[in-house]
Order: C-alpha cells, then sequence, then structure tokens
C-alpha cells in the first residue's frame, strides 16, 4: 500500500506520570479555547463592553452547545442511540455534532445575555472573531489526534497516520483527503480576512449582523468541505453534516434579511420605553424656586 507524503508517526497522548494520559489535541483544544477567550476579552474592553457579561455569555453558551450538538449527532448516526431517549445522555456514545453545536451555543449566550441587560448585538459582533479563530484553530488540533480524515486519495498531499495510536479516524495509515486541515485552514483564511477589515473594532452601533455573515460563511465552508468526509452522502454529494451546514447557510441568510426589521422594531420600542419613563423627582409641578 503505498505511504501518503505527508504522513505523520507520533505519540497522539501525552504522558504525565502516575498512569495519567491526555491526547495532544485535548490539550491544544484547551489552550485554543483559553486563547479565544483571552481575545474576546481583549475586543470587548476595546468595545467597552463588561467583562463579566463575556463570563456569563460564554457559561450560559454551554449547554446550548451540547444539546443542539448531540441532536445533531442523533441525525448523523441515528442507529447510535438505539438503546432509547437516555442514550442521548450517555456521554459514552456518540459525540456533538459542531454545525447545531456552534447554533445552538450562539443562541443560548444571546439568551443569557439578554436576561443580564448586556449589549446583545455589540457582543455579537466582538465574539464574530474569537468565534472564527476557535472554529478554524479547533479543526487543526484535530489532526493531532488523527481525527477528521476524508475519504482515500491518491496524491501528494494526501495525509496518514502510522503507528500505534490510537488514533481518532478508522483505517488511519490509509492516504486521505485532510478534511480536518481544509476545512481548519479556511477557516482562519476567512477570519484572517475579517480581521483586516476591523471585525473587532469598538463601535456602539453595530447589531451583530456581522456574526450572522460569519456563521453564514464558516458553514458554506463546512458544506463544500463535507463532500470529502467519509459519511454517506444522502442529497447529491452532501453527507447529513453538510446538508446541516446548507441549512445553516440558509438560516443565517433569512436572519441576516430579517435583521434591519428586527433593528427598526428594537429601537421603536427603546424610544417609547425610554419616553413613558417619567423623572420621579425632581416634579416640575411641585417644584420650589428661591
Amino acid at each position: 500500500m503505498p505511504i501518503a507524503v505527508i504522513a505523520f508517526d507520533f505519540d497522539p497522548l501525552l504522558r504525565l506520570g502516575d498512569g495519567l494520559v491526555v491526547r495532544w489535541q485535548t490539550v491544544a483544544l484547551a489552550a485554543i479555547v483559553a486563547v479565544c477567550l483571552l481575545l474576546a476579552g481583549i475586543l470587548g474592553r476595546r468595545a467597552r463592553l463588561r467583562a463579566d457579561d463575556l463570563l456569563y455569555i460564554a457559561v450560559g453558551a454551554v449547554p446550548g452547545a451540547v444539546i443542539a450538538g448531540r441532536l445533531g449527532e442523533l441525525a448523523l448516526v441515528p442507529q447510535a442511540f438505539n438503546g432509547g431517549p437516555l442514550t442521548l445522555f450517555d456521554p459514552a456514545i456518540g459525540g456533538l455534532e459542531l454545525g447545531l453545536g456552534v447554533v445552538g451555543g450562539i443562541l443560548t449566550g444571546a439568551y443569557v445575555g439578554t436576561l443580564l441587560g448586556a449589549p446583545v448585538g455589540r457582543w455579537a459582533h466582538t465574539l464574530a472573531l474569537p468565534l472564527l479563530v476557535a472554529l478554524g484553530a479547533g479543526k487543526l488540533a484535530m489532526a493531532l489526534g488523527g481525527s477528521g480524515q476524508g475519504l482515500p486519495l491518491q496524491v501528494a498531499w494526501a495525509t496518514a497516520y502510522l503507528g500505534p495510536g490510537p488514533w481518532g479516524s478508522l483505517a488511519p495509515e490509509l492516504p486521505s483527503h485532510p478534511s480536518q486541515l481544509h476545512e481548519g485552514a479556511a477557516t482562519l483564511i476567512l477570519a484572517v480576512v475579517f480581521a483586516v477589515g476591523g471585525i473587532g473594532a469598538s463601535s456602539a452601533g453595530r447589531d451583530g449582523r456581522l456574526l450572522l455573515i460569519v456563521l453564514g460563511t464558516w458553514a458554506a465552508i463546512r458544506a463544500l468541505v463535507s463532500v470529502t468526509w467519509r459519511d454517506p452522502a444522502v442529497l447529491g454529494p452532501l453527507p447529513v453534516g453538510g446538508v446541516i451546514a446548507v441549512a445553516i447557510v440558509m438560516g443565517a441568510g433569512i436572519a441576516l434579511a430579517c435583521s434591519p426589521w428586527w433593528s427598526r422594531r428594537r429601537l421603536r420600542v427603546e424610544a417609547q420605553r425610554a419616553a413613558s419613563e417619567v423623572p420621579s423627582w425632581p416634579d416640575p409641578e411641585t417644584r420650589v424656586e428661591f
């Protein structure tokens, strides 16, 4: 069997002694999350947003990401959950579908921000760049564990994983599309483009529509890359994950088209609320002049 020109042969496990073993992929993901939260904090401070809002929004995004991600995993591999509905709550079965996980996290994070009275639109604008960085770098980190390998491929830039592993893909030694690297690199390039365009610049008038653009563009990249996945196609060349990504593109487009109406409605509501709030003191009718 021919070996790919790009062949990885390293130990994917970090051994810390006393039987403690951690995957390098996990270490990298933890570092990426920390760096992206730091980046979000810096951008939020430049935009004069409250740092504690970021903490609550980040924590609030977790349940939405997990619930939606598990539902997406059910759509991907329904046979894995044949044991009944309770298997959805078993972390040992399946994983999280990234596309729906991102959408769910955004929704619940925005909901928590609304409960706090935080400027959700400005936070959405500010968090767009850190989100892209996290998604792109997270995909690249998958290469440290051999996860995300695509269809078999016999070209110079195909990748294969040698050695005992354990690796995250089946038949890791088979030269294949580096699907995880395709998606990660394209997403980071997108992040650079938006960063050069001033995505993190502070402005009180920004309402979060940029996050919808980022979400839709990233989902389009994911849909294109999905044709190289090993998952079976269900709609044309697209697997289930690709179909979900296309649905996200469409949903982001619809939300973006409706956002001007929603912004005008929000401004009218705020203006009406401000007009109805009459100061209780001083009362001009009972004012005493000296």
